[in-house]
């Protein structure tokens, strides 16, 4: 009799704790959205930092392989003031005599980017930035349809979206 596990048989605290991580945010969450740090309070958060990420472990497409934390922060940063500067830049637009309004559109970005993760938060960022909205994908990931509030420099607003977002998210996901 061997007692050798079979190669797609995970380790009892994998399968109970598929994402640690998660399941401490979970918890944190639950505690501090209910503003309450009782004994049922931390059982039901308990309870909810376990079963949540294991019952859900086989949506993650992959396994996140998050590299260079400093580069997220000063990307998370970048959004913050971009998503500032694009409020006021739409609320201007919007302001605007209705013969000067401005023109929006849809432009593609040529993507190298291919890391699913990398994509989703490509495509929140997209979605979070005033002005832009994240339409569609290619099937094969090379391409990303946006529309954009205003389109008076579509090359440069690319360019941007490339330089400013994507290149960051393929060194933290990718590299």
């Amino acid at each position: 009799m061997t007692l050798a596990k079979s190669a797609d048989q995970k380790p009892w605290r994998k399968r109970l704790l598929p994402a640690p991580w998660l399941s401490l945010a979970l918890v944190a969450l639950w505690l501090l959205l209910n503003d309450a740090f009782s004994l049922g309070h931390w059982l039901l958060a308990i309870v909810v930092g376990l079963l949540a990420p294991a019952l859900t472990a086989g949506l993650r497409p992959t396994p996140v392989r998050f590299r260079k934390p400093g580069l997220a922060f000063r990307l998370f940063w970048q959004v913050g003031l971009d998503v500032l500067v694009w409020n006021w830049r739409v609320l201007r637009g919007s302001l605007q005599p209705s013969d000067r309004l401005p023109q929006g559109g849809f432009v593609t970005v040529p993507l190298d980017l291919r890391d699913p993760n990398g994509l989703a938060v490509l495509s929140a960022i997209m979605c979070v930035i005033p002005g832009t909205i994240w339409s569609e994908l290619a099937l094969d990931r090379s391409a990303l349809l946006v529309h954009m509030f205003e389109l008076e420099h579509a090359e440069s607003e690319v360019a941007l979206i490339k330089s400013r977002y994507e290149r960051p998210l393929m060194e933290i996901f990718e590299s």
